[in-house]
């Protein structure tokens, strides 16, 4: 089914009600779990169990047990935490950005995209964690502590400290816009709760709302409060993660191109995995009369814009490695680099899944599709890995002295890790959508009651 006419699909279809919205939204938290949930959750626990297991060896033996070597210091591990951190960064515009641009269309996916934020840095704050191979001796450096060798503070030059800050000032407030969003559907789930359990528990998570018209005065207040603080961190998380790379001398990572280079990225392969839920969600949960065509394709078209931006970056740095003439760039990007070198089928792969199919998004047909866009989604994300691993895999792998290049090869204990946080995000993420409301009610119901006055 395509989208023949003109006329964009309204946000929300099938003619509803306000009383309609909560029924179709609640029906999901009360009911029993459905046999489509239960098996994805059965999967991810899979998943989380086995991965679970190569945590267990690697925090055991050590990072020893990771294909790493001398020369390739940093792969999988980092390659996984950039690319989580990329994901969390859709949330946080939706949730920020556009409610500041009053963007009615956010309102049904910005509960969903909310909660992937939390649960993707959730994911990436692991790995650096893990590489530090015994956290309890290892964490205590990533802090502004006073320390024993004479020196008051850590490093505040690193760039790997400013990790620390930005990522735990991004997840936090995160949460708390989460959570400010989710109060007046807690108590619309109080108020229907038939059993003492469920109505002290969402009572509790509620706050004590009562609906007042002050209090909803405060609610916005305190919603536009924090969105202008979570606005900066959407361009300053990235870059910050950015600086891990452009503040060295390794070539192929020394480049002032990297910081909007990787908010772009971000956002690219946040706004497919946000897509690649809400659409497994909307068939699931029987959404279709709230995620609807029209923020399909407009997710569809922010796409395309950032996937613009990425695909002139991976020009610009193709040129200034010609352009500079400096021979180890070269060894990066040209003659011995990317597209004919051992990493060539990454490379190729990151072309493929970044540049090539999501060009297919221009046309309308294709962006509007719902198959075709949960293709392409995923596709997204596949390629934004490859992106990541060519980053700092193919350039750590050819540095200044021939002598001490090296290949990576992964093992299994590389492979599952990923394999435990893949699972981890979506044990989190299928327990957030049977347990809380997936879309904003309050919300939505702002949305029906202006359609309703503009009729009248």
């Amino acid at each position: 089914m395509q989208v023949t006419s003109s006329v964009r699909e309204p946000l929300v279809t099938g003619g509803k009600t306000v009383h309609d919205v909560t029924e179709d939204i609640c029906r999901q938290v009360e009911g029993k779990p459905s046999k489509s949930w239960m098996l994805g959750m059965a999967v991810s626990l899979v998943a989380l169990l086995i991965g679970a297991y190569a945590v267990f060896m690697l925090v055991w033996e050590g990072i020893g047990v990771w294909g790493l070597n001398k020369t390739i210091g940093w792969a999988w591990d980092i390659t996984n935490f950039v690319w989580w951190v990329g994901i969390g960064h859709a949330g946080t515009l939706i949730s920020a950005i556009l409610l500041l641009f009053r963007q009615k269309w956010r309102m049904s996916i910005n509960r969903a995209a909310e909660a992937m934020t939390i649960f993707a840095v959730i994911c990436a704050a692991c790995f650096p964690g893990l590489h530090m191979g015994r956290l309890w001796l290892g964490f205590y450096w990533a802090l502004p502590l006073p320390n024993t060798f004479g020196s008051l503070w850590v490093n505040f030059n690193s760039p790997l400290l400013w990790d620390v800050f930005a990522i735990s000032t991004y997840f936090t407030v995160s949460l708390v816009f989460w959570y400010i969003g989710l109060i007046p559907d807690f108590a619309s789930i109080r108020d229907r709760a038939t059993n003492k359990i469920s109505k002290m528990v969402y009572g509790t998570l509620s706050f004590g709302w009562d609906g007042a018209a002050k209090t909803w005065g405060r609610y916005e207040f305190v919603a536009l409060i924090l969105a202008g603080l979570a606005t900066p961190l959407v361009l300053s998380v990235h870059t910050i993660v950015s600086f891990d790379f452009a503040t060295s001398v390794i070539p192929g990572w020394h480049s002032t191109i990297f910081p909007p280079y990787f908010v772009a990225g971000a956002i690219f392969s946040g706004f497919a995995m946000v897509l690649t839920l809400l659409l497994i969600a909307r068939k699931l949960l029987k959404l279709e009369d709230y995620i609807t065509r029209e923020h399909v394709e407009l997710m569809n078209i922010i796409i395309i814009v950032t996937g613009g931006v990425v695909a002139i970056a991976y020009a610009t740095e193709f040129f200034i490695g010609w352009y500079t003439g400096v021979e180890y760039e070269n060894y990066t990007y040209m003659s011995y680099g990317a597209a004919t070198g051992p990493y060539a089928w990454a490379f190729w792969a990151l072309i493929i899944c970044n540049i090539i199919i999501p060009g297919t998004l221009w046309f309308k047909q294709v962006r509007t599709n719902f198959i075709t866009s949960f293709i392409i989604s995923i596709v997204i994300n596949i390629g934004m890995w490859f992106e990541r691993f060519d980053i700092i895999v193919m350039c750590l792998s050819r540095d200044y002295l021939p002598s001490s290049w090296s290949m990576f090869y992964p093992t299994i204990y590389d492979v599952g890790v990923y394999v435990f946080t893949l699972g981890l995000f979506f044990t989190l993420f299928l327990l957030f959508s049977k347990f809380f409301p997936v879309i904003n009610m309050a919300e939505v119901k702002s949305i029906i009651k202006s359609s309703s006055s503009k009729k009248n």
